[in-house]
């Protein structure tokens, strides 16, 4: 197997403090806040990880982050 880069989509009430709490709890490869109109912002957060490793937990993990309403996959590629 391989390793696989998944993106997520991350929507919170408050972007900035949902990504500081994003990179002290899960540690992502790659963490930025985009500003997609009208004020809202979304966070876009990249793991790399173990082809059998799935997803999922990222995902479950971004969940329960305080202020996180919503979580997409984005992007999903084998490197």
């Amino acid at each position: 197997m391989g390793k696989v880069a998944t993106l997520f989509k991350v929507y919170a009430d408050d972007a900035e403090a949902a990504k500081t709490k994003i990179v002290a709890e899960l540690k992502p490869t790659s963490i930025q806040v985009e500003e997609i109109g009208f004020g809202i912002k979304v966070i876009k957060v990249m793991f790399i990880h173990e082809d059998q490793e799935g997803s999922t937990n990222f995902e479950e993990g971004l969940k329960r982050i305080d202020g996180v309403h919503d979580v997409e996959v984005a992007e999903e590629s084998l490197l």
